[in-house]
């Protein structure tokens, strides 16, 4: 598959879907607390997305899937299935991932929430994994490779003595829910395709406080775990690449890029 380049119409269109998916989080975020099962925020965000927005959740019905967004929870890395009976305790940590079509094309993006107080150590892996995004972000630009943006997410995790998973990475997109380019989350510099202006694509660091390795669900064939069941965090969020830089087309009201808009 080929990497699409975006003309101004159809990035204006995608600036749309972004904004309505960023407003899912925005809308979800009050209901994230102890007690609430993930199969009640899916039909939350599902409701939302259908009936406020006139709009469709990407994932209902994808390949399989079996709802309209995602819960991963704790151990869970991503694509974790809401459920009746996962009812959300204290102190546990969860990534909600929104992707909304609007118009034929599709806003991406995911976030961490904390569940009441959470430890310490969750914090401090929620926020690593945020800075290995903005981190990312703030290098995307014309001529710039995908090993630089890998390389810097892999460089700040390990930092921190994280580690970073291979198995699952970022993706192009846009009339497609994913298309080329794979956006790796590790790599060395000066390595894989040169980006170009009307590119878009996710960013979506997925970060492990133990080993990166991974372990996909045999009784629903979605949900992926971390192998030593250690906490897991994940952020994401859809780009088009500028003439000087990016727009983060998901971008939430509590956040304020000013990378080369334009």
């Amino acid at each position: 598959m080929a990497v699409t380049i975006k003309t101004q119409q159809e990035i204006d269109l995608m600036r749309g879907a972004g904004r309505l998916a960023a407003e899912v989080l925005e809308m979800i975020g009050p209901f994230v607390v102890a007690g609430i099962s993930t199969g009640e925020l899916d039909r939350i965000c599902h409701n939302h997305i259908v009936n406020v927005q006139k709009a469709i959740p990407a994932p209902l019905n994808y390949n399989g899937f079996p709802k309209s967004i995602c819960t991963s929870v704790n151990h869970v890395i991503c694509h974790g299935i809401p459920d009746d009976n996962k009812i959300l305790k204290e102190g546990d940590i969860i990534n909600i991932d929104i992707t909304v079509i609007k118009d034929g094309f599709h806003g991406d993006t995911s976030k961490m929430f904390a569940v009441g107080v959470i430890a310490p150590h969750a914090q401090k892996l929620i926020s690593v994994t945020m800075d290995c995004l903005y981190k990312a972000i703030a290098l995307v630009g014309p001529g710039v490779h995908l090993g630089d943006l890998g390389n810097i997410i892999q460089l700040h995790a390990e930092s921190h003595r994280y580690s970073v998973v291979r198995d699952y990475c970022g993706h192009g997109i846009g009339r497609i829910f994913h298309e080329d380019p794979q956006v790796l989350h590790y790599g060395q510099p000066q390595t894989g395709m040169q980006l170009r202006e009307g590119m878009t694509f996710t960013i979506e660091p997925m970060i492990n406080a133990g080993t990166r390795h991974t372990k996909l669900s045999r009784t629903d064939g979605w949900t992926v775990t971390t192998v030593d069941r250690r906490l897991s965090a994940q952020w994401e969020h859809t780009l088009a690449v500028t003439s000087t830089g990016c727009e983060v087309l998901t971008q939430r009201q509590e956040e304020n890029f000013k990378i080369g808009v334009g």
